[in-house]
């Protein structure tokens, strides 16, 4: 089966309310990112809060929930800071292991890890290494099977980028290919595969940018001027496929397209959401999940995201709220129905 999701901000008001959303769309599963940093304050001392809640109303309304677990705690890392994994693996393990048992049967997949090839993501003094990841996940792996062989085991998603400096960030294409001779596809149900798609649609390679009518309208030029597969839907996944030569299924972990059409602003850098109408935006996302359920190698796909519009920080400086299908009062945009009906109509095989 093809499995439909979306990301929630779970950790943001009353956990019943945010997944009666998610029902009300009609999505049978939620992603929400865990802060490991939050949880486990101090080595062994557990906090669960909210997302204790979040995991037991998810199981009340039937939602299967995918977990992606980030930021590693302070005592974990000799040089501190939150962004970047634990010096020992066998740290993660410790704390994959406890969510499990006390959360035992509401977690169906967990995603280890996120956007690695960035420094953001992965503050660490040797650098932005496939091969470390590498090593973090067949820990997580071992042991997340180890507890539940039922939890899919999801590889931490890239983040497409025309940066491959080495040092802010490597390009996503490079680092998989690192990640696949290391070994990485051992220790993977999934591949994780990020992609928000800029100003153009899901159906366009990033080679046929440039030809498209609004390569002479558009305010945002990236992908016109400078054709590269980050920009595009398409040739991202397409281009994982190629790399793991079918060996895995794609999950993809986080996708959408942004609209700043009602707001007339953005955040800076994310000028592309002005030239995306919000009936763009609708359209964009449902055949984002058509492709992607036709072309047979993607196992999921999770849409960035439900609720950042009410929960966001206002679209002048939070860029999750233009991808957001709410608005910042809560209304649905028109994505919203869009989906209702997209969803109402897949037989349950196919979600």
């Amino acid at each position: 089966p093809f499995l439909i999701g979306v990301q929630a901000h779970g950790y943001v008001g009353d956990p019943r309310d945010t997944l009666r959303v998610v029902r009300q769309v009609g999505f049978p599963w939620v992603k929400q990112q865990v802060l490991w940093s939050m949880h486990e304050p101090e080595p062994g001392r557990y906090d669960w809060g909210i997302l204790e809640g979040f995991l037991i109303v998810s199981e009340l309304e039937n939602v299967k929930v995918v977990l992606s677990v980030v930021t590693a705690p302070e005592w974990s890392r000799q040089e501190g800071g939150i962004h970047g994994p634990p010096d020992r693996p066998e740290d993660l393990a410790r704390f994959l292991q406890a969510l499990i048992r006390r959360h035992r049967g509401r977690i169906h997949a967990i995603e280890v890890w996120n956007e690695q090839n960035l420094k953001r993501e992965w503050q660490t003094s040797r650098g932005l290494r496939p091969e470390d990841y590498v090593e973090l996940l067949r820990v997580a792996y071992t042991t997340i099977k180890a507890e539940d062989p039922e939890i899919m085991v999801i590889s931490g998603a890239l983040s497409p980028t025309g940066i491959d400096d080495g040092m802010n960030a490597v390009d996503d294409f490079r680092y998989l290919q690192g990640m696949v001779q290391a070994g990485f596809l051992n220790y993977a149900d999934c591949v994780g595969v990020h992609h928000n798609g800029y100003n153009i649609g899901p159906d366009v390679l990033a080679e046929e940018a440039p030809l498209l009518p609004e390569a002479r309208t558009a305010r945002f030029r990236g992908p016109f001027d400078n054709p590269h597969h980050s920009w595009s839907f398409k040739s991202t996944l397409w281009g994982y496929r190629e790399i793991i030569g079918g060996a895995k299924p794609l999950c993809v972990t986080e996708f959408g397209w942004a609209s700043a059409e009602e707001y007339g602003i953005t955040p800076p850098g994310f000028e592309f959401a002005l030239d995306n109408s919000l009936e763009e935006q609708s359209r964009w996302i449902i055949e984002g999940f058509e492709r992607m359920r036709s072309w047979g190698f993607v196992r999921m796909a999770i849409l960035w995201n439900l609720d950042f519009g009410p929960k966001g920080f206002g679209p002048e400086r939070d860029d999750n709220v233009l991808y957001s299908i709410l608005d910042t009062r809560g209304v649905p945009r028109p994505a919203f129905s869009a989906l209702q009906a997209y969803l109402a109509g897949l037989r349950p095989g196919d979600r």
